[in-house]
């Protein structure tokens, strides 16, 4: 292949990763799909209703949801995407959040109370919405794994 042919074929292979390797921002209002979603341990409710809000500002994400089943399960707080544990306010069962960015399309949450993880939960975002995977202790101090659709609106 001629050096003119190597650059085009270069400017060509760059150009085509470029928009592809941009960075995606997964800001926005998701929905709960409870017809795709459970818990390992049986319990999932049928009428499950979670809205969850996200915005992405640098490397710091908004969250706010509001759980139709649960008002007092509503949920509002900014934290760092780089691990560092924050403390929580208004939530009566943890007081401590860590979220990690672990690839452009994924996050690592643990929801923990003093230090001890009571949810760690994955999620993996496309262009539709979003999966939930985790682990969560329940009050008798059993976990129990879970898996939760959402859409994006």
């Amino acid at each position: 292949m001629t050096i003119g042919k190597l650059a085009l074929a270069s400017v060509f292979c760059v150009a085509m990763i470029g928009p592809a390797s941009a960075a995606t921002d997964f800001s926005g209002t998701y929905q709960s799909v409870a017809s795709k979603s459970s818990w390992s341990n049986g319990e999932f409710p049928k009428n499950f209703s979670l809205m969850i809000q996200v915005k992405f500002e640098g490397n710091k994400i908004v969250y706010h949801s509001v759980n139709a089943n649960s008002p007092a399960a509503n949920l509002d707080y900014t934290a760092p995407l780089d691990g560092t544990v924050i403390p929580m306010t208004g939530n009566a069962r943890f007081n401590q959040i860590r979220v990690k960015k672990t690839a452009p399309n994924e996050l690592e949450i643990l929801e923990m109370k003093d230090g001890d993880v009571l949810v760690a939960a994955y999620w993996v975002f496309d262009a539709k919405g979003f999966v939930r995977r985790g682990v969560g202790k329940g009050a008798d101090g059993k976990s129990h794994e879970y898996e939760e659709f959402y859409t994006k609106q």
